[in-house]
C-alpha cells in the first residue's frame, strides 16, 4: 500500500514509522526539513521537503498512485485544503484529515472528508475516565449493601 503523509510532527512520524515497519511504501512531506529527524534511522520511506498543498510536491510524492493520504500537520487549513486536493483532484481512495477545531471537524466531516479531531477525542477520553472514577467499585458496592 502506498501511503502519503503530510506532516512529520509527532503523529506523522509515528504513523510513518509504524506503516514503514509493516512494509508499506510510505512517503512523508513536511515544510520543515528538521521535522524528519523524528523518523528513525532505519526508515525506508521517501521524504520530501515542501508545502503539502503544492501540486508539484504532491506529484513528486506520487499522489497519483497513493492508496492513502493522511494530512496530520498542526494547521487545520493546510490539512483541509490538502485533503480536498487529494480527494477531489487526485482521487486518492482513502483520505484522512486531522482537524483540531471540533466545529470545523463536524462541518468538513459532513461534507465528506474522513476526519479525526484530537480535541474531541481527548474530551471524550477524560469524560469516560471521570465516569469510571465516579462509578462505585464492586468492593464499595459490597460495603454499602452490608
Amino acid at each position: 500500500m502506498i501511503v502519503l503523509i503530510l506532516g512529520c510532527g509527532r503523529v506523522g512520524a509515528r504513523l510513518a514509522t509504524a506503516l514503514d515497519s509493516e512494509g508499506h511504501d510510505v512517503r512523508v512531506i513536511d515544510q520543515n526539513v528538521d521535522a524528519f529527524q523524528r523518523l528513525p534511522l532505519h526508515f525506508r520511506g521517501q521524504i520530501l521537503t515542501g508545502q503539502g498543498i503544492d501540486d508539484e510536491i504532491l506529484t513528486k510524492a506520487g499522489i497519483g498512485e497513493a492508496d492513502v493520504f493522511a494530512a496530520v500537520t498542526n494547521d487545520d487549513n493546510t490539512n483541509i485544503m490538502a485533503s480536498q486536493v487529494a480527494k477531489v483532484i487526485h482521487h486518492v481512495p482513502k483520505v484522512i484529515t486531522r482537524i483540531y477545531d471540533p466545529i470545523r471537524e463536524e462541518a468538513y466531516h459532513a461534507l465528506g472528508l474522513e476526519t479525526v479531531c484530537p480535541t474531541t477525542l481527548g474530551a471524550e477520553l477524560i469524560e469516560h475516565m471521570l465516569d469510571q472514577a465516579a462509578a462505585p467499585t464492586s468492593a464499595q458496592k459490597e460495603l454499602t449493601h452490608s
